[in-house]
Formats: structure tokens, C-alpha cells, sequence
């Protein structure tokens, strides 16, 4: 017996061991998109001095959701701050948002009238700045509802300065 365990078994084990466990070494592996929704703070959209589009950081603890954004965005820039608004000054700032299949529908509380095309673009780009930050599409499009005169935009937006 002690001859068939060296001719035989020793030879196999000595394979077997130098083979190791059958793994190779590999490169680095994705690890898929970077985490999302943490964030100390949320970015809204004015209008800098120079009449384009600016991100500015909010300081609020918290991402928080789209609609939390756009209310914040529509109670204005503050006054020492620079920045101006194409969107009306309003006492209610409840907003409504509602997350469609490549859609988001914000239901503010303005009349169409009473926001320039400059200021749609606010709310489209701080709406959007949210959703993409909370783990949604970048492909996602806008559409912006108005309460007062029930009307909404026809088209559907994209953020000029996101994608």
C-alpha cells in the first residue's frame, strides 16, 4: 500500500497544491455608480449678473426631495446674495411633484405668467439637480404645472447646464 500512496497520491496532491484554489487575479472591478442622496445640502438655480444660469448651494443638512427644492428655490434667492429670479415673488411655495416613467410633472403655485422662460429654467435644472443627485436618470425630462390658471407648459425640459 505504502508504494501506491507514493507513486499515486503524493503526484496528485502535488498537482492538486499547485493549482491553488482556481482563481486568477483580475484588475480592478467596477463598482457602479458612486453612492447618491447624501449630500449636506441641496443646489438651486438663479440668475447670476451676468443673466445665465448659476448653481447656488444651499446649506439645509440634507438633499431632501424635488419638491422640498423647487419650494426653496421659489421662496427666492435672498437679498444679500447677488442672485436674481425669473420667477415671481409668492407667499405659498407648496409644490408638487409627480415621478412619471422618464417624467417628472412640478405643480407650482404661480401662474404661467408669472415666470420668464429663464425662470422655468430654474425650476427645471433645481428639479432635475435633485432627482439626479437622489439616484434618478440623467435622461429624465421636465414637465412644470402651473396651480393658477391650471395650465402647464407643452413641452417637455431638459437642464441646459446638467447631462
Amino acid at each position: 500500500m505504502r508504494p501506491f500512496l507514493v507513486r499515486v497520491l503524493v503526484p496528485l496532491l502535488a498537482v492538486l497544491l499547485s493549482a491553488g484554489c482556481g482563481l486568477r487575479p483580475t484588475g480592478p472591478a467596477d463598482g457602479g455608480r458612486a453612492p447618491t442622496g447624501v449630500a449636506p445640502g441641496v443646489t438651486l438655480y438663479f440668475i447670476g449678473g451676468d443673466g445665465e444660469l448659476q448653481p447656488d448651494f444651499r446649506d439645509s443638512g440634507r438633499l431632501g426631495t424635488v419638491s422640498d427644492a423647487v419650494s426653496l428655490l421659489i421662496a427666492g434667492p435672498g437679498p444679500t446674495s447677488g442672485l436674481s429670479t425669473g420667477i415671481a415673488a409668492v407667499s405659498t411655495t407648496r409644490v408638487v411633484v409627480t415621478t412619471g416613467p422618464e417624467v417628472l410633472t412640478v405643480l407650482v403655485p404661480l401662474a404661467m405668467d408669472e415666470v420668464t422662460p429663464q425662470g422655468i429654467d430654474q425650476i427645471v435644472c433645481t428639479a432635475l439637480g435633485v432627482h439626479v443627485q437622489s439616484g434618478g436618470a440623467e435622461d429624465t425630462e421636465v414637465r412644470v404645472g402651473f396651480t393658477t390658471g391650471g395650465r402647464e407648459s407643452e413641452e417637455l425640459r431638459t437642464c441646459p447646464l446638467i447631462g
